[in-house]
C-alpha cells in the first residue's frame, strides 16, 4: 500500500467522522478501521431507512460507498494477486448492493452488506500478528 493511499484512505477516513487516532494508525491498523467505518456507515443508513430519514440515508451509503472505494483502490495486487483479485470483486459486488439499496430502499441488501463486510473486517483483525511479525522483520533488514 502506497503513502498515497495512506493519506487519501485517512483523509476518507476522516471525512466520514469516524472516530480514532487515525494519524498514529499503521497501514493495517487503517484498512481495520476503514472496514469498521463502512459497516458503522451501512448500519446507519439501515436505521435511517426504518425511520424514514431519506436525506440522513443517502448521506450515510455514499460514506459507505467512498470507504469501500478507498479498500478497493488500497489493494496491493503485487503482495497476493489472487486474493487482492477475490478482495476487489466483493468491493465491487458490495458498493452494486450498496447503490440498489440507496435507489430502492432495500434493507435486505444493506443486511447483505453488511453481513459480507464483518468476515472480512473479522480476518483482517485477525491477522494483526502477522502483520506486526513481517513489519519487525522489514524493519530489522532495512537497517
Amino acid at each position: 500500500m502506497t503513502n498515497g493511499y495512506m493519506r487519501k484512505a485517512s483523509a476518507i477516513y476522516q471525512q466520514n467522522s469516524v472516530r480514532g487516532g487515525v494519524e498514529d494508525a499503521d497501514a493495517h491498523q487503517l484498512i481495520g478501521m476503514l472496514l469498521d467505518g463502512a459497516i458503522s456507515r451501512v448500519i446507519q443508513a439501515q436505521g435511517q431507512l426504518t425511520h424514514g430519514d431519506v436525506a440522513a440515508k443517502g448521506r450515510s451509503i455514499s460514506g459507505a460507498v467512498a470507504i469501500v472505494g478507498e479498500l478497493r483502490n488500497s489493494l496491493d495486487h503485487k503482495a497476493d494477486r489472487a486474493l487482492s483479485e477475490r478482495l476487489e470483486s466483493l468491493y465491487e459486488y458490495v458498493s452494486r448492493r450498496l447503490l440498489f439499496a440507496q435507489l430502492n430502499n432495500d434493507p435486505t441488501a444493506l443486511d447483505e452488506v453488511v453481513k459480507l463486510l464483518i468476515p472480512v473486517r473479522d480476518g483482517w483483525q485477525g491477522i494483526r500478528g502477522s502483520y506486526l511479525t513481517s513489519s519487525r522483520q522489514a524493519a530489522g533488514a532495512a537497517r
